[in-house]
């Protein structure tokens, strides 16, 4: 029987790339054809680590029986790689985000139009969270009001990341402006935000700050709060709470059990998950399922460049209100 599966390479060989690439591997309806090469190297350990090729994006690109690429390589190379896919005919999927820049994001709007491109905002593909954006559409709490959203890694990263990582706002925070715009179903039009480093002394001095509180406020009146921190001490934080006018609904942390044990010391229970890693193995699992469904012509890309364009837009608004001590209307962002 002939092979119908997508051809699909890779380019990215560290933990976002590695995860997509392994996704891709396994899944029935792709065919991980190559991993592309990078300039670190990496792309051979990882590929040897498949049994696939390597090959230069260049010729990825070239070839008509690729359909589809998955972009995990450096952030600063998004843009362009998606831009050179895309211009070949093929499918994207691209690590968010798609560009730090939100005027050359926003100048390669029409681009990007109708384009078949992914963006791996990875919270909206959780079983969790999918099953809470279900009820809310269902009417379940009846008329959403609050939102509050809770997100915090285990432990700060090392200082060498955070020059090119965007910082707090537009590398870490990023998801849940995403999270907010998506949940209450409707555009944050002004933005507070305090902010201060209080993990990591080596973070203020590469110009960052760790540690946030945000508020959004639609145009409705709608309140979303974001708490955020590059440490917890405890594991990977990732809560949501809406309340509306018929009750409330929550995302809690899972564990591997609910089992709990009692003694005269107090309780012990499960652990929450140690890293996004694990957190979200499901949701990009469930990336490349949806991937496969636009390869497919089965399903139109559930988040793209408007999204990213949006959520960019409220981190500089945040960017810009913990800078100044005052609300910022993200249209004059």
């Amino acid at each position: 029987m002939p092979d119908d599966r997508f051809k699909i390479a890779v380019i990215g060989a560290g933990r976002m790339g590695t995860v997509h690439a392994r996704n891709a591997a396994a899944h029935p309806a792709l065919e991980l054809a190559c991993v592309a090469e990078t300039p670190d190297g990496s792309a051979a350990t990882l590929a040897d680590a498949l049994q696939r090729p390597v090959a230069p994006f260049s010729a990825a690109l070239a070839d008509p029986a690729i359909a589809g690429v998955v972009i995990a390589s450096a952030t600063a190379t998004h843009l362009d790689f998606a831009l050179a896919a895309l211009a070949a005919g093929k499918a994207v999927f691209c690590e968010k985000p798609l560009d730090l820049d939100l005027a050359r994001l926003r100048a390669h709007a029409g681009v990007f139009a109708d384009a078949p491109l992914v963006v791996g905002f990875n919270r909206r593909f959780d079983p969790h969270f999918r099953a809470l954006k279900a009820r809310l559409d269902a009417g379940e709490i009846g008329t959403l009001e609050t939102l509050s959203l809770i997100s915090h890694d285990p432990a700060a990263p090392p200082p060498g990341f955070i020059p090119t990582s965007g910082g707090l706002f537009r590398d870490f925070v990023i998801h849940d402006f995403d999270m907010a715009r998506w949940l209450m179903g409707e555009e944050p039009v002004e933005v507070f935000a305090w902010a201060s480093c209080l993990v990591d002394p080596a973070i203020a001095a590469a110009g960052d700050v760790d540690t946030a509180r945000i508020v959004l406020k639609t145009a409705s009146g709608r309140l979303c709060t974001i708490s955020s921190s590059r440490r917890s001490g405890y594991g990977y934080d990732q809560r949501a709470e809406v309340y509306g006018s018929a009750g409330m609904a929550r995302v809690d942390n899972p564990r591997s059990t609910t089992l709990e044990g009692w003694s005269e010391a107090g309780s012990a229970a499960a652990r929450i998950a140690g890293g996004f890693a694990e957190r979200y193995a499901a949701a990009y699992a469930a990336e490349m399922d949806h991937f496969a469904a636009v390869l497919a012509g089965e399903a139109a890309p559930a988040v793209g460049h408007a999204a990213n364009e949006r959520a960019l837009a409220l981190a500089e608004a945040a960017g810009r209100s913990a800078q100044s001590g005052a609300p910022v209307m993200v249209e004059s962002v």
